[in-house]
């Protein structure tokens, strides 16, 4: 299997990445310089008591992810950053940022828990920093440094000939969808994107392009949950942004399910979304799986098993009337 890449595989079988994005409320991201171990928390570099921290945060934040990050360019020898974004709530168009400096890494457990102990949600002034995560985790899955160091590199050089002094570019330890790579997650949206090139982070950056061109790289938006991948309301969504183009970046959104069956194979989604000028809108549309596409990959490069991948598709799209007071 040493010639197995996950992320060719699942390219060559025109594996569709909407849907893949994993739901998170919380993100806790640490800056620290690899190398990473496979569990990043196992690194040489980790403190003791960050360790045990880290997992008392999974244990009690099931919807949390802890994540190291770190810039050849942006990192220096001290301080240490720690940024962490939390899910807005109600119809939201993604997370809130909280970011402090540390003199060191030994220090940031002590700061993290007074931070996770007094959350404060605060709208950031414009103008907004991006913080865009480029997955370069290798000893997890060398997919994650084969597809993602030299894009890391390309994402650095493309913000940099774009002039856009408000975008960090950060390499970062895995966050899930190794067979996408090059990977990435944007804040403080918190979309998720998978098979990136130049010419769709370009567009991703400058909200501009023929949003057409998302289809085949957006993996979706980690507000909108689901109990199972590939999650209906991500589907749903990336329909509405197709419909709506680049404005939809600009909205916020709220998703539920309104009716599920069985064994997930059904699903009626109901998306509510309000534009910059207070308008609300809902859709409901149905999400159901093709069973007759599922596709039978290995999902990662150390994994020996076949798994089933469910291909689901959107249908019946409808605009509701709204309640008005």
């Amino acid at each position: 299997m040493d010639k197995f890449f996950c992320a060719e595989a699942s390219r060559q079988a025109e594996e569709n990445p909407i849907g893949w994005a994993a739901p998170c409320q919380l993100y806790i991201l640490i800056e620290c310089p690899p190398p990473w171990t496979g569990d990043e928390f196992a690194s040489q570099s980790i403190p003791a008591n960050l360790k045990v921290l880290v997992e008392e945060i999974y244990r009690a934040e099931p919807a949390a992810m802890v994540l190291l990050i770190y810039s050849h360019i942006l990192t220096r020898k001290d301080p240490t950053k720690l940024l962490i974004f939390r899910q807005k709530s109600g119809l939201c168009d993604g997370y809130s940022k909280q970011e402090t400096e540390v003199n060191c890494i030994n220090d940031i457990a002590l700061v993290l828990q007074d931070y996770l102990a007094n959350p404060i949600q605060t709208e950031d002034p414009p103008p907004l920093t991006r913080d865009i995560l480029i997955c370069t985790h290798g000893s997890h899955d060398k997919c994650c440094a084969k597809y993602g160091i030299p894009f890391y590199r390309q994402a650095i050089a493309t913000v940099t000939s774009l002039g856009l002094e408000n975008v960090r570019i950060w390499q970062s330890s895995h966050f899930g969808g190794h067979r996408f790579a090059p990977t990435a997650l944007d804040f403080p949206s918190g979309r998720c994107y998978g098979r990136l090139d130049a010419k769709s982070f370009t567009s991703i950056l400058t909200y501009n392009g023929d949003i057409q061109d998302l289809k085949s790289v957006y993996r979706g938006w980690g507000i909108l949950s689901g109990s199972d991948y590939p999650i209906p309301a991500q589907l749903v969504e990336q329909e509405l942004m197709l419909r709506y183009s680049w404005d939809w970046f600009k909205y916020k959104v709220a998703s539920r399910i309104v009716e599920q069956n069985e064994d997930a194979s059904f699903n009626c989604v109901e998306l509510t979304f309000a534009t910059p000028d207070g308008a609300i809108a809902r859709y409901r549309a149905d999400v159901v799986e093709d069973r007759s596409k599922a596709l039978y990959l290995i999902g990662d490069c150390n994994g020996t098993e076949v798994e089933k991948l469910p291909k689901f598709y959107v249908k019946n799209l409808t605009q509701l009337e709204c309640d008005r007071d």
